[in-house]
C-alpha cells in the first residue's frame, strides 16, 4: 500500500447554499431512502460546511466535497471539486 494513501474517504456531492464567509461555503446535501416500516421514500437534508481555499464556489453551484481532517470547529470537510456552476441571472 502506498505510504501517502489517505484510506477511504467519505466523498459527498451537494448544492452551495452559502458563499458568505471566507474560505468557507455551507454545503446542503439531500439523501433519499425507504422508511423501513412505510415503504415510502424519506428525504433528508444535511447541512455541511466545507473549506473552499480559493473562493470559487458560489451559491447553487454542485459540488464534490471530500472527508478531511479537522480545519476548525465546525469543518470538516474540503471542497474537491465544482461538478456544475450556478446559471447566473444577469439582468
Amino acid at each position: 500500500m502506498d505510504k501517502h494513501s489517505r484510506g477511504n474517504r467519505k466523498l459527498r456531492t451537494g448544492t452551495v447554499t452559502s458563499d458568505r464567509m471566507d474560505k468557507t461555503v455551507a454545503v446542503e446535501i439531500v439523501r433519499a431512502f425507504q422508511h423501513p416500516l412505510y415503504k415510502k421514500i424519506v428525504r433528508r437534508t444535511t447541512k455541511i460546511l466545507a473549506h473552499d481555499e480559493q473562493n470559487i464556489c458560489h451559491v447553487g453551484d454542485l459540488v464534490q466535497i471530500v472527508e478531511v481532517r479537522p480545519i476548525s470547529r465546525r469543518k470538516r470537510w474540503k471542497v474537491r471539486q465544482v461538478v456544475s456552476q450556478a446559471e447566473s441571472i444577469d439582468a
